[in-house]
């Protein structure tokens, strides 16, 4: 089908509004082609290679590829009943009920490749270490010009990136369907649908990461043997929040210089989402100094006394794991680490945030930003965060408007938005996101009404997908 051709008969008969809304109906339509086009190479190019092929195991081909050919079947069907819709009218009435349907009846295929990957990625590394042929092999077809430069992993990634770029297509669609109309409630419900689906594929991740981080952390810890039967590591109900190392402040408290002994002494914490272990380290093993239950832990920001008792608070074990309650003194490494520290073992020691209003500082990304440690946040170009925290040495800990989600990030990435009245906008939009997932209603929540939005007409050179956008799928 010629959709460049498609398109310039659309815009010689429409209006402002209806281009609008017809673009973001057609872009979802051309960018699933481009995409299936994608899923074919990978199929044709790679799983269907006899070469790639002979060089693996059965077991490999299959934790590699997983169930790609059932998301491929989907995508397919998907795919005939849009170009359907398309050859019924010139004027498309609507896609969202289609997108419904699929995502509802299909669409759980997407989940299995996903919460899969974790394997996927595993099982790639591995065989490029340890198979010479599959590695040579690769290496000459990613070479191929068909590729256009993209990586195999960058194929195999496909599926999880397309239902989250759907999700956005049905949210600009809703944007431009009038208000109570049947076009609205499509897009609402497909919005929803694809909204579960994310949400699950992600938490089928977190699991399996969650599940074999806290194997790989038990293996390393040496408990005292009456300890171990009542501290169980390996839990569905449990996760790491965030290991590291701090100094550990020693010395009789009768002393206030603390000269009589050793200053301080390395260990390390691994605060999980309900404990926390206090542990030394010993070659490659941990050994369990204390413990105790999560809820159970108090902090206090000490003032610094000088170098050596700089970046200190006071951690309380109201009950360890003798039912005694004990004071430990705790070093950070700087007054960023000494402030995440407490945050992270006593979140609810202060209401970060209360309810937000335009004068609630607020900052917006203007550099991606991926998060390298567990009380991080990943943060995308032009996303806006509440500001919760900030340290002198160029730290934030803040709140993601569109998610809730919450973490410490760089200062240098974001900026800081000074105009009240756009934070205030931002308040109501996101209020209004949360309004409509909440109560799974009214799709004004997404939409745009300012008399600039209605006045503009997207130029249909954003309409077909570029070369740049296929690539970066």
């Amino acid at each position: 089908m010629n959709f460049s051709k498609l398109w310039g008969i659309i815009t010689t008969f429409s209006n402002v509004l209806f281009c609008f809304a017809h673009q973001a109906m057609f872009e979802l339509v051309t960018s699933e082609a481009s995409y299936y086009k994608s899923l074919e190479i990978l199929e044709t190019h790679f799983l269907r290679n006899p070469r790639l092929i002979n060089t693996l195991s059965q077991s490999d081909t299959h934790f590699l590829f997983s169930n790609i050919e059932e998301v491929m079947e989907a995508s397919e069907r998907f795919l005939m009943d849009l170009e359907h819709r398309i050859e019924e009218a010139i004027l498309i009435s609507d896609v969202c009920d289609i997108v419904f349907h699929h995502a509802e009846k299909h669409f759980k295929v997407f989940i299995t490749y996903v919460i899969n990957q974790v394997y996927q990625e595993k099982t790639y590394r591995r065989i490029l270490e340890e198979n010479q042929a599959f590695r040579e092999t690769m290496a000459e077809l990613e070479k191929h010009s068909c590729v256009r430069g993209l990586s195999f992993t960058s194929f195999l990634i496909l599926p999880f990136q397309r239902i989250t770029r759907l999700k956005l297509l049905v949210q600009n669609i809703l944007k431009t369907a009038e208000e109570h109309s049947e076009r609205e409630t499509n897009a609402i419900k497909a919005h929803q649908q694809l909204e579960q689906i994310v949400q699950e594929c992600n938490e089928g991740v977190r699991k399996m990461s969650r599940t074999e981080e806290l194997i790989s952390i038990e293996k390393t810890l040496e408990f005292k043997t009456k300890v171990k039967e009542s501290v169980p590591i390996i839990s569905h109900s449990r996760w790491l929040l965030k290991k590291g190392e701090v100094q550990l402040m020693c010395g009789p408290k009768s002393t206030k210089t603390m000269r009589s002994r050793k200053l301080h002494q390395p260990i390390c914490l691994f605060l999980f989402n309900n404990l926390l272990l206090i542990t030394k380290r010993s070659g490659d093993k941990f050994q369990v100094l204390d413990s105790c239950t999560r809820a159970m832990l108090r902090t206090e920001d000490l003032e610094d006394q000088g170098q050596q008792l700089a970046f200190v608070f006071n951690l309380k074990m109201l009950e360890n794991q003798e039912d005694r309650t004990v004071i430990y003194m705790i070093k950070a490494s700087s007054m960023s680490d000494k402030l995440r520290w407490i945050c992270a073992l006593t979140p609810n020691r202060q209401k970060l945030r209360m309810f937000a209003c335009s004068d609630s500082p607020q900052v917006q990304c203007i550099q991606s930003y991926t998060a390298q440690e567990s009380d991080e946040i990943s943060i995308e170009m032009a996303d806006v965060l509440n500001l919760l925290e900030r340290t002198k040495d160029g730290w934030m800990m803040g709140e993601r408007l569109h998610d809730g989600e919450k973490g410490w990030f760089p200062s240098r990435v974001v900026e800081e938005i000074h105009s009240k009245e756009v934070r205030a906008q931002n308040l109501r939009e996101a209020y209004r996101v949360q309004q409509a997932h909440d109560s799974g209603g009214a799709s004004s929540f997404f939409k745009n009404k300012s008399k600039g939005w209605n006045r503009i007409c997207a130029h249909p050179s954003r309409l077909l997908t570029s070369q740049a956008e296929r690539r970066s799928q």
